[in-house]
């Protein structure tokens, strides 16, 4: 008897303790890669080892980051970085007059090389699922060799394919990976055979991930604020919210968009005037390339606890 009074404070206690427990914010890494390998690596103009290495310890957020390399012109950015995993990667192009052999991207660019290239890509977003069209001119019977680089399978470059410019000095080449690309950021880089002339382009990639929204409860009094909040790993940058209810709201009023976190959360507040009729609402939210759709339901009462509608 005297053993179970003793250990059951200490039970309490323990129990206690992991209750009051502070969760502590998850931190970022950064998995860096880059083509040729070896590119010094800046983040936040510190000097954090050369590519490929990963960077641990880093707080969720904007961060600057940089990739250096002797003969190469240097690739920046400013990346949004997530607690957990994050990755980039910089596809480096020669310097005018570079004549090094580094790796995959090893050329010899003339200064006053004859050749013209240039290179656009269709969509700055492209949805997981659709196409992407890369094109451009080029001096008519040119070789272009599209690479594509970016994440997954495409991180150490992959050659899409190898067009000829017309007689008119137009390009054009169609991708179509289906369903199975990865949603994130891509360079694609277009060369002669000989590589004498690059040219990149970049956009990104969306699709393919989850989204959710909740009420911060499920009962309302017009004049209150509601809260809307929810994850979105889409890849998409915003989320579009509307809203269907009773009386004005029967066909669906536009709340506007809210910006996605760093971690990927999102949260959007909404007052309720006291012209906002009673009853049950629904919120819909998309992300800005409508790829995903999530909704929560809730209602909102007269001051006196009735559903009827205000006169």
């Amino acid at each position: 008897m005297f053993r179970k009074i003793i250990i059951l404070p200490i039970i309490f206690f323990v129990l206690l303790a992991g209750c009051v427990s502070e969760k502590v914010p998850e931190k970022g890494t950064i998995q860096f890669t880059s083509s040729p390998p070896g590119a010094q690596i800046y983040l936040d103009s510190q000097f954090r080892g050369t590519a490929p290495s990963t960077v641990t310890d880093i707080e969720p957020g904007t961060h600057s980051i940089e990739f250096r390399y002797t003969g190469y012109e240097s690739w920046s950015t400013d990346m949004v970085v997530s607690s957990g995993p994050n990755n980039v990667f910089a596809a480096l192009l020669p310097q005018a007059g570079n004549t090094s052999v580094i790796g995959t991207m090893a050329t010899t660019l003339a200064p006053s090389s004859p050749l013209t290239l240039t290179l656009k890509v269709e969509k700055d977003i492209m949805t997981i699922g659709n196409t992407q069209t890369f094109s451009g001119t080029g001096t008519p019977g040119q070789n272009v060799l599209l690479v594509l680089y970016g994440p997954g399978k495409y991180t150490d470059g992959v050659n899409l394919y190898q067009t000829n410019v017309g007689a008119d000095g137009v390009w054009q080449y169609t991708w179509n990976p289906g369903s199975s690309v990865m949603s994130g950021t891509y360079s694609i880089v277009a060369s002669d055979v000989q590589k004498t002339t690059s040219v990149r382009a970049g956009f990104n990639v969306v699709g393919g991930g989850q989204l959710a929204v909740t009420t911060s409860r499920s009962t309302y009094t017009v004049g209150d604020t509601i809260t809307f909040s929810g994850i979105c790993t889409t890849g998409a940058q915003n989320v579009i919210l509307t809203l269907y209810g009773p009386g004005q709201f029967t066909n669906g009023i536009n709340l506007g968009t809210q910006s996605i976190n760093a971690d990927n959360t999102w949260t959007y507040k909404y007052v309720t005037s006291y012209s906002t009729p009673a009853g049950a609402y629904t919120i819909y939210i998309n992300d800005a390339q409508r790829t995903a759709s999530a909704s929560s339901g809730f209602s909102v009462l007269t001051n006196s606890g009735s559903s009827t509608p205000l006169s």
